[in-house]
């Protein structure tokens, strides 16, 4: 019940608003419940030595070291409600407990229960709100109790109240607290003693209670401040009291310049300074992430951190910077802005507004200027407004047309006449003309119709014109300023996108995306400047404007990552470019429309898309940082979703599989317009520093054995960090390139080597074998090859023979024929003439010749010489057949005609063939088959 009427307050505020007034606040760093990863109420901040920001959040303990946020959940899962860091120890209350944090050698906090150790039992609901500590002793605080514990003895005590205990106060080192319906008590010894007991005290809600001389300042939570001192209670600042009538504080915090920032429920805060008097709101109209403000915190750098209701924010007190948000939009984009006469006069593209210089009174719009300015400037003691509907005079907050030309982009006073000006339009060159004390419109130079918004003159009768697309074009006009005499078109550089022309230090200047090019009157050309052209940054390029401020000579120009400006040496006048980190993505600027304004002093105010940003160059001031490495993680090759951190004080010595390494650093600076930036390097690996970059983290895989050194380096803005954070770590080797392998694989390559050589020996002898073996059937094959040879030879030689013997055969065989033949020839012829005894005796010598043995005998051989073995195999074949067969079969082989065979046999032809056909009779032929073939193929 208590929790639930505490709240009530709270929860009926939530829908309202505090209405957007036209001030200037400080940078904000929005954190959103979706950033941080956590609940949406945060009830306490709190700051380490080493800067880290600790908030008490609904669902743990959120650490934001200014380069991610990690989130340490609720030891019993209820909501933290407290938060405070004493030495290294972050001390937290929730529901039912209360204990503290300390971070271990991987960087990671541990939580340990003071509660649980001293054995308290906790009253029902009992929730610890406030967190206090002095000397050796911490007070934790819930509505019940004030339990006071001494660090060193490890002992505790209890302040129990019989009434509600609002909130603990510390105002120096004593310690208050508000008892609901007694009053305001002080703690002496151990014990409460009452202070006072004045109806605002027990009426009300004390929110804060601070140090003030001679007493105490008492913040209430509806009805504002008091003074208690020893005349009693009495109101602080009556003015600043009627101003927080309507707000209901719940917050609140004295900062160390001694101003009060008060959170409130619904109003966001509200700031005051020492003497009472109210500097500015910030609400979520204009810039807060939410109105309930739950609690707030000052940090080393003098931000202020806000616990709200949904998020954390976090605003730069101390920044040079002052934003203007015009969350409405009624203001829209500012193109140009100017201070005159004590008023800052706005020109967007809604139109032209304005306000008091000093003071926090609305923009009001001056009417008859709907639409785009682009240009305010003082000439000859009168404001001019180039708008897009033409030009006006501005006085206080009156327009009052000049010329009905459309689009004035620029107007300057023609040189050598104070009672001429020459404007830019859409479409050429105009005059304007002073007429009794009455600017008015002249006329327009003809013969030139290009859009002209950017001119200056050479001289009183030369005139440069830049146009963004088409380049720059030098005119020669007439003496009266009526018409155009000649145009030079200057080719300067190709990529004119983004370009700009002006005057400074008496130079034209053409600057674009490749620098500033001067005007040289003797070369008539424009020439590269060196030194200029650092104001144009070729890697974080956006525009080549350059906007000149002729109170302060400075020179300004634009990049990605910031504004640069250059100024002059007063004894030397060497040039020197300061560079301002702005960011792109934060100051937000209309592309190509940039634009800076000197308002008061150092101060300079940047049109941007959603308001302006008031830059303080006092107020810059280059701070110490510190880098340094929060965690080492790893993981391992065989279990890549694994990861395990690494002890920041253990031998870091890691094996082979774990070569897979993510680093974690950050630098503790919490300023929106100068984010942290980080580059590292992996000496042993990547031996050149990487590109920079937010990114608070690096990682490395598949690393080889070997030994690194890990190093991370920062800036903040222009800033770098005073030191350089480094991780020296090793990679063992993997178990098969260790030393141990390394001999195992020496014995195993001996091994190995005696074995191959073995092998390779017995190789070798087999094919040693092989080869004789094959030496051998080579040479047998020759040898039998010879003998084939030979062989051939001499069945070369045989064939040689038969054959010869075989003509030698027919040669004797046909001389038996011719013999015979022509014995008996001689013989009939004897016959035939007388038979006389001389006669008959040599017809017998005939005959005897004619069947004489001899001849047979050596046909015999002379046959067997020439078919071996012929008449055996018949003889074998046909036993039964003679020697006159045998030698009819030689004749047969002869295959000689019957006719020729009848003179060998000395009997007639029809004998032959009587013996041929006993012959067959003999052999038994079939009557079909033929004698002489078959004894031929025998």
């Amino acid at each position: 019940m208590k929790v639930a009427c505490y709240f009530l307050v709270v929860l009926c505020l939530l829908g309202f608003s505090l209405t957007s007034i036209s001030q200037e606040r400080p940078p904000i760093n929005v954190f959103t419940p979706e950033s941080y990863g956590a609940g949406s109420q945060n009830w306490g901040i709190a700051q380490s030595k080493d800067r880290s920001i600790y908030v008490a959040n609904n669902m743990g303990l959120l650490e934001y070291n200014g380069s991610k946020w990690t989130l340490y959940e609720s030891p019993n899962q209820t909501i933290l409600r407290s938060v405070k860091v004493v030495d290294s120890l972050i001390y937290t209350g929730s529901y039912h407990d209360f204990g503290f944090w300390k971070r271990d050698d991987y960087g990671v906090l541990n939580y340990t229960s003071l509660a649980n150790q001293l054995g308290i039992k906790f009253q029902e609901d009992e929730e610890f709100w406030n967190i206090e500590s002095l000397d050796n002793w911490i007070l934790f605080q819930s509505f019940e109790h004030i339990y006071i514990y001494n660090k060193q003895s490890k002992s505790h005590s209890a302040i129990r109240s019989k009434t509600e205990i609002s909130k603990l106060f510390k105002v120096g080192d004593n310690f208050y607290f508000q008892n609901r319906l007694n009053g305001l008590y002080r703690i002496e010894n151990g014990t409460d003693v009452l202070v006072s007991n004045d109806t605002i005290v027990t009426q009300n809600l004390l929110v804060e209670v601070f140090a003030y001389s001679g007493g105490l300042i008492l913040l209430t939570q509806n009805n504002g401040f008091y003074i208690l001192d020893d005349g009693g209670l009495s109101p602080w600042r009556p003015k600043v009291n009627e101003g927080l009538q309507d707000v209901s504080v719940f917050s609140c915090t004295q900062l160390r310049d001694g101003s009060f920032v008060l959170g409130t429920i619904s109003h966001g805060i509200i700031h005051i300074d020492e003497n009472g008097e109210e500097k500015y709101r910030i609400a979520h109209s204009n810039g807060l992430s939410n109105n309930t403000v739950l609690s707030l915190f000052e940090d080393m750098d003098n931000n202020l951190w806000l616990g709200l209701d949904n998020g954390v924010n976090c605003i730069n007190m101390k920044s040079p910077y002052r934003i203007f948000l015009d969350k409405t939009g009624i203001i829209g984009s500012v193109y140009t802005s100017l201070v005159y006469q004590d008023m800052l006069y706005l020109g967007t593209n809604q139109g032209l507004f304005c306000r008091p210089f000093k003071g926090g009174s609305d923009f009001k719009f001056i009417e008859g200027t709907q639409g785009q300015v682009w240009y305010l400037g003082i000439i000859n003691n009168t404001l001019f407004c180039g708008h897009n509907s033409g030009t006006f005079s501005i006085e206080g907050k009156k327009a009052t047309e000049v010329a009905n030309v459309q689009g004035t982009w620029l107007i300057k006073p023609v040189e050598g006449s104070q009672d001429l000006l020459l404007q830019g339009n859409y479409n050429g060159l105009y005059v304007l003309q002073n007429d009794n004390g009455r600017w008015q419109f002249r006329n327009k130079i003809a013969g030139f119709n290009i859009s002209s918004r950017y001119f200056e003159f050479l001289s009183d009768k030369d005139v440069f014109v830049s146009h963004e697309y088409k380049g720059v074009y030098k005119l020669r006009l007439d003496k009266d300023l009526t018409k155009v005499l000649s145009v030079d078109k200057k080719e300067i550089v190709e990529n004119k996108l983004y370009s700009s022309l002006i005057k400074y230090d008496d130079n034209i200047l053409y600057s674009s995306m490749d620098g500033v090019f001067k005007y040289n009157s003797n070369t008539k050309q424009f020439e590269q400047d060196s030194v200029l052209s650092g104001l144009i940054s070729r890697g974080g390029f956006t525009s080549a404007k350059l906007v000149p401020d002729e109170k302060s000579k400075k020179l300004w120009g634009f990049s990605e990552d910031g504004i640069n400006y250059i100024t002059s040496s007063k004894l030397s006048g060497e040039k020197k470019i300061n560079k301002v980190p702005f960011p792109v993505n934060i100051r937000k600027d209309v592309k190509g429309y940039e634009n800076i304004t000197l308002v008061h002093d150092e101060q300079y105010l940047l049109g941007s898309k959603t308001g302006y940003t008031i830059l303080d160059l006092n107020e810059l001031v280059e701070n110490q940082h510190e880098i340094k490495i929060n965690q080492v993680a790893l993981n391992r090759v065989k279990d890549m979703d694994s990861t395990s951190l690494v002890s920041l004080k253990g031998p870091p010595l890691f094996d082979s599989a774990e070569n897979n390494l993510q680093f974690s650093y950050s630098i503790s600076e919490f300023l929106k317009n100068e984010q942290p930036m980080y580059r590292y390097k992996l000496e042993g690996m990547y031996d050149t520093w990487s590109n920079w970059t937010n990114m608070g983290s690096a990682s490395f895989e598949n690393l080889p054995y070997g030994d690194y050194t890990f190093l991370v380096e920062g800036k903040v803005g222009n800033n770098p960090t005073s030191n350089s954070a480094a991780y020296a770590f090793r990679i063992d080797r993997p178990w098969f390139l260790s030393y141990t392998a390394f001999v195992l694989y020496g014995i195993v390559f001996l091994l190995f080597s005696l074995f191959m050589h073995n092998i390779y020996k017995g190789y070798y002898r087999k094919q040693r074998e092989r080869l004789m073996q094959k030496t051998t059937r080579e040479l047998e094959l020759k040898e039998l090859e010879n003998k084939q040879q030979l062989m051939r030879f001499r069945n070369e030689r045989l064939r040689e023979d038969i054959e010869s013997k075989n003509r030698e055969l027919g040669i004797a065989t046909m001389n038996l024929i011719k013999k015979n033949e022509f014995l008996s020839s001689i013989k009939q012829e004897l016959e035939g003439a007388d038979s006389s005894r001389g006669v008959k005796q040599v017809v017998k010598i005939i005959d005897r010749n004619l069947n004489n043995n001899d001849d047979w005998n050596v046909f015999q051989e002379a046959f067997n010489n020439a078919d071996k073995d012929f008449l055996k195999k018949v003889k074998s074949l046909h036993p039964v057949l003679t020697s006159n067969d045998l030698r009819l079969c030689a004749y047969l082989r002869l295959n000689l005609s019957s006719k020729e065979i009848a003179p060998l046999l000395n009997i007639s032809p029809r004998s032959v063939e009587v013996k041929r056909y006993r012959l067959r009779k003999k052999m038994e032929l079939p009557h079909e088959s033929s004698l002489t073939d078959y004894i031929l193929e025998i």
